[in-house]
């Protein structure tokens, strides 16, 4: 996982932020009803997490800093996604390597000792 990164949004993104946080005027149509205010901010969340690089189902506010002021977790291209699990893998076969190693190395001791 990758580790927390502060943003700090525009005034302008601030602003849209709260008005999709605002109640929409139920018109009753043929066409359903609207979405509601926490689809709207999760939506305009998504929309600036796409703009700045970052989840934005990862957003906490930072205290103390005020509004425009918040953590997340970047996003990661697909090449970025590539590489990480690449990496991961590698990693995770060195280890077991090593293990393994490591296990020889303990037997191969209590075989010596065996044979004397």
């Amino acid at each position: 996982m990758y580790p927390r990164v502060n943003y700090e949004m525009t005034e302008e993104d601030l602003k849209e932020i709260l008005a999709a946080c605002k109640p929409v005027p139920m018109i009753m149509l043929q066409c359903g009803t609207p979405p509601s205010p926490q689809e709207n901010a999760n939506r305009a969340w998504g929309k600036l997490g796409e703009k700045m690089g970052f989840d934005s189902d990862t957003v906490q506010p930072i205290e103390g800093k005020g509004n425009r002021f918040f953590t997340a977790i970047p996003s990661e291209t697909e090449t970025q996604k590539e590489e990480r699990l690449k990496k991961e893998c590698e990693v995770k076969k060195a280890n077991e390597v090593k293990k393994i190693k490591s296990e020889i190395d303990v037997l191969t001791e209590a075989l010596n000792k065996i044979e004397g």
